[in-house]
């Protein structure tokens, strides 16, 4: 099992129903960020139990692994196959000291990804992350482009879903805030209250309660290293 908690968000999993059942018609774009700004100071150190994420022996890369790989998993989730792909990477600073050995050491990780993607179902993507866009923690957001409608998340407002269908009559059609507190996934029914507020906790608790169903059940708990 990979602990991907986002897919544990209601409002995340109204969007692929929407986009299973073809709400949206052909999808033609897909976009997807993920921001933050914690790690500018160039004075801030690698490595230690705390800074974990900007040593490479530890973390094996950088938010590429960290953030950006949350949005893949939302894409793949939801939007099929990525078939083709045209990234590129940055380390902003190059020299760190290492809480372990206090010495200035070559940082090993990314701070910067952006790249272009096509999925298999000929929709187009672009995907960015980094942790220098300043006054943004943890901004996630996710857009389709569909051929009858756009859905948009944002993590800010995670138990939201924006969507806009064109189909609607003219003088009602335009964005609207979904507020998503119904849902389908079995193990938030036993347990979840439909109508209250939902914060980022709690995709985590959906997860536990998934994985423990599983147990329950005798199903593998999703997802696992083997796409989907």
């Amino acid at each position: 099992m990979v602990w991907y908690n986002y897919r544990r968000v209601p409002a995340v999993t109204l969007a692929r129903r929407l986009v299973e059942e073809g709400r949206l018609g052909r999808i033609f774009h897909y976009r997807a960020k993920f921001l933050q700004d914690w790690t500018i100071n160039p004075d801030l150190p690698q490595g230690g139990t705390a800074l974990w994420r900007r040593d490479v022996k530890a973390a094996g890369s950088g938010l590429t692994g960290d953030l950006l790989a949350h949005c893949i998993d939302t894409a793949l989730w939801i939007n099929g196959r990525i078939d083709r792909v045209c990234a590129m990477t940055e380390t902003c600073v190059k020299e760190r000291k290492h809480v372990e050995t206090s010495r200035m050491e070559k940082v090993g990780i990314d701070d910067a990804c952006a790249f272009l993607a096509r999925f298999e179902n000929g929709s187009l993507a672009t995907f960015e992350s980094t942790r220098y866009a300043r006054g943004h923690k943890a901004l996630y957001t996710f857009e389709f482009n569909g051929e009858h409608a756009s859905l948009l998340w944002d993590l800010h407002d995670l138990h939201r879903l924006q969507y806009f269908d064109h189909r609607d009559p003219s003088g009602v059609r335009g964005w609207r805030g979904i507020h998503v507190s119904d849902h389908d996934q079995p193990s938030m029914r036993h347990w979840w209250v439909p109508g209250l507020q939902i914060g980022y906790e709690h995709s985590f608790i959906h997860q536990v309660a998934d994985f423990l169903h599983g147990l329950e059940t005798g199903e593998p708990a999703r997802p696992t290293f083997r796409f989907p």
